[in-house]
């Protein structure tokens, strides 16, 4: 079954699982938030599987809180404090991102650590077709996404204060091991697909060694638009933000090139030329132009895009799990996490593709 864009944007009543004391989030406001005025209203955004956030009205300005939910936690999940100082450190760098306020690391005042930021009006979809859209506009949307995450990978992470943010060397070592691990304490089934890309990957990392601020997440629905022009107004969602290796976080992104448009609303299947949206080769391409470095061979780019997809299954599998145990934020997450075999499936055909060109 196919998710649909209105199952996860815009707002409703804050779940009842989701619940907290608004008085005291408000008298806390008044003296942490530099502006605000109530009376508070507060509504849950419908998106955020991971972190619940909801849109905050205080006289005539809106802000956005992410908090970590309630329940149970996968250990290093939910970092809303990573979120907060990454958003804070490119502040005025070119990445555009909203203005932070706070970070509140006191569970009494609503239950949980949550951060508060500036509203940012625009449009978020989960479709990269853009239905409707003009060639041109669509076409500029997708090159702006490229020049921002470039930009992200170009800036000085020392001199925006993020010197460790993240440890540095061995990162692909690491994030492979980190996402085995994450697999494992949320696994409710043994995935075939998995099980050969736990052992494929780690025998199989392109040598050299780069770091960068990485996103982690950096997708469609987590950037919101302009409300008038094809430009990103901002980058959502920065929890699985650290120091790393930009091809990974740029592979990551362009999984939507193999993700089929008729299961998850992937650009797979689509005739891209047709809708004027650049081909993977010719994405990749403009990413390497962005970012000042040579093509990247094919045989490393299949395992970055397998590595991406075990990733990503790795993530929809913790998904399911919190699912499972009633502490996910989104109500289709239990769709959402029925996704991993898939996501396995699409990793070990790109593990495929490198061992082909190998041989």
């Amino acid at each position: 079954m196919t998710l649909l864009n209105e199952d996860f944007t815009g707002t409703g009543e804050v779940q009842e699982k989701n619940r907290f004391d608004t008085a005291s989030l408000e008298a806390y406001m008044r003296g942490n938030v530099e502006g605000f005025t109530g009376p508070l209203i507060v509504e849950q955004f419908r998106g955020g599987q991971s972190n619940p956030t909801f849109l905050l009205t205080g006289g005539k300005k809106q802000y956005v809180l992410r908090r970590k939910p309630p329940g149970k936690l996968l250990p290093s999940a939910h970092a809303v404090d990573r979120e907060y100082r990454v958003i804070t450190a490119l502040r005025n760098s070119p990445v555009p991102v909203a203005r932070t306020y706070c970070l509140c690391r006191d569970d009494s005042v609503i239950g949980t650590w949550f951060y508060i930021m500036d509203y940012v009006a625009g449009n978020v979809t989960w479709d990269p077709s853009f239905p409707g859209m003009e060639n041109s506009r669509r076409r500029k949307i997708y090159l702006d996404m490229n020049r921002v995450i470039s930009q992200l990978h170009k800036v000085d992470y020392i001199e925006v204060g993020l010197a460790d943010f993240g440890r540095t060397g061995n990162y692909m070592e690491r994030q492979i091991g980190r996402w085995i691990k994450q697999y494992r304490a949320a696994e409710t089934e043994r995935m075939e697909d998995m099980e050969q890309l736990i052992v494929w990957l780690p025998q199989n990392i392109p040598p050299g060694e780069e770091t960068a601020i990485v996103h982690g997440d950096y997708r469609l629905d987590n950037i919101i638009l302009h409300p008038d022009k094809p430009l990103i107004a901002a980058i959502l969602d920065w929890e699985l933000s650290t120091l790393g290796h930009p091809l990974a976080d740029f592979a990551y992104h362009c999984m939507n090139w193999h993700v089929p448009y008729s299961e998850y609303k992937g650009l797979g299947g689509l005739d891209l030329r047709a809708l004027g949206i650049p081909t993977e080769e010719e994405y990749v391409a403009e990413y390497c132009r962005n970012s000042g470095r040579e093509m990247v061979p094919p045989a490393e780019w299949d395992f970055y895009m397998a590595y991406s997809f075990f990733r990503i299954a790795a993530l929809s599998q913790g998904i399911k799990a919190r699912a499972l145990d009633g502490s996910a934020a989104n109500r289709r997450a239990v769709e959402y996490g029925a996704r991993t075999p898939r996501y396995a499936q699409l990793g070990r055909l790109q593990m495929e593709k490198a061992l082909t060109r190998h041989n």
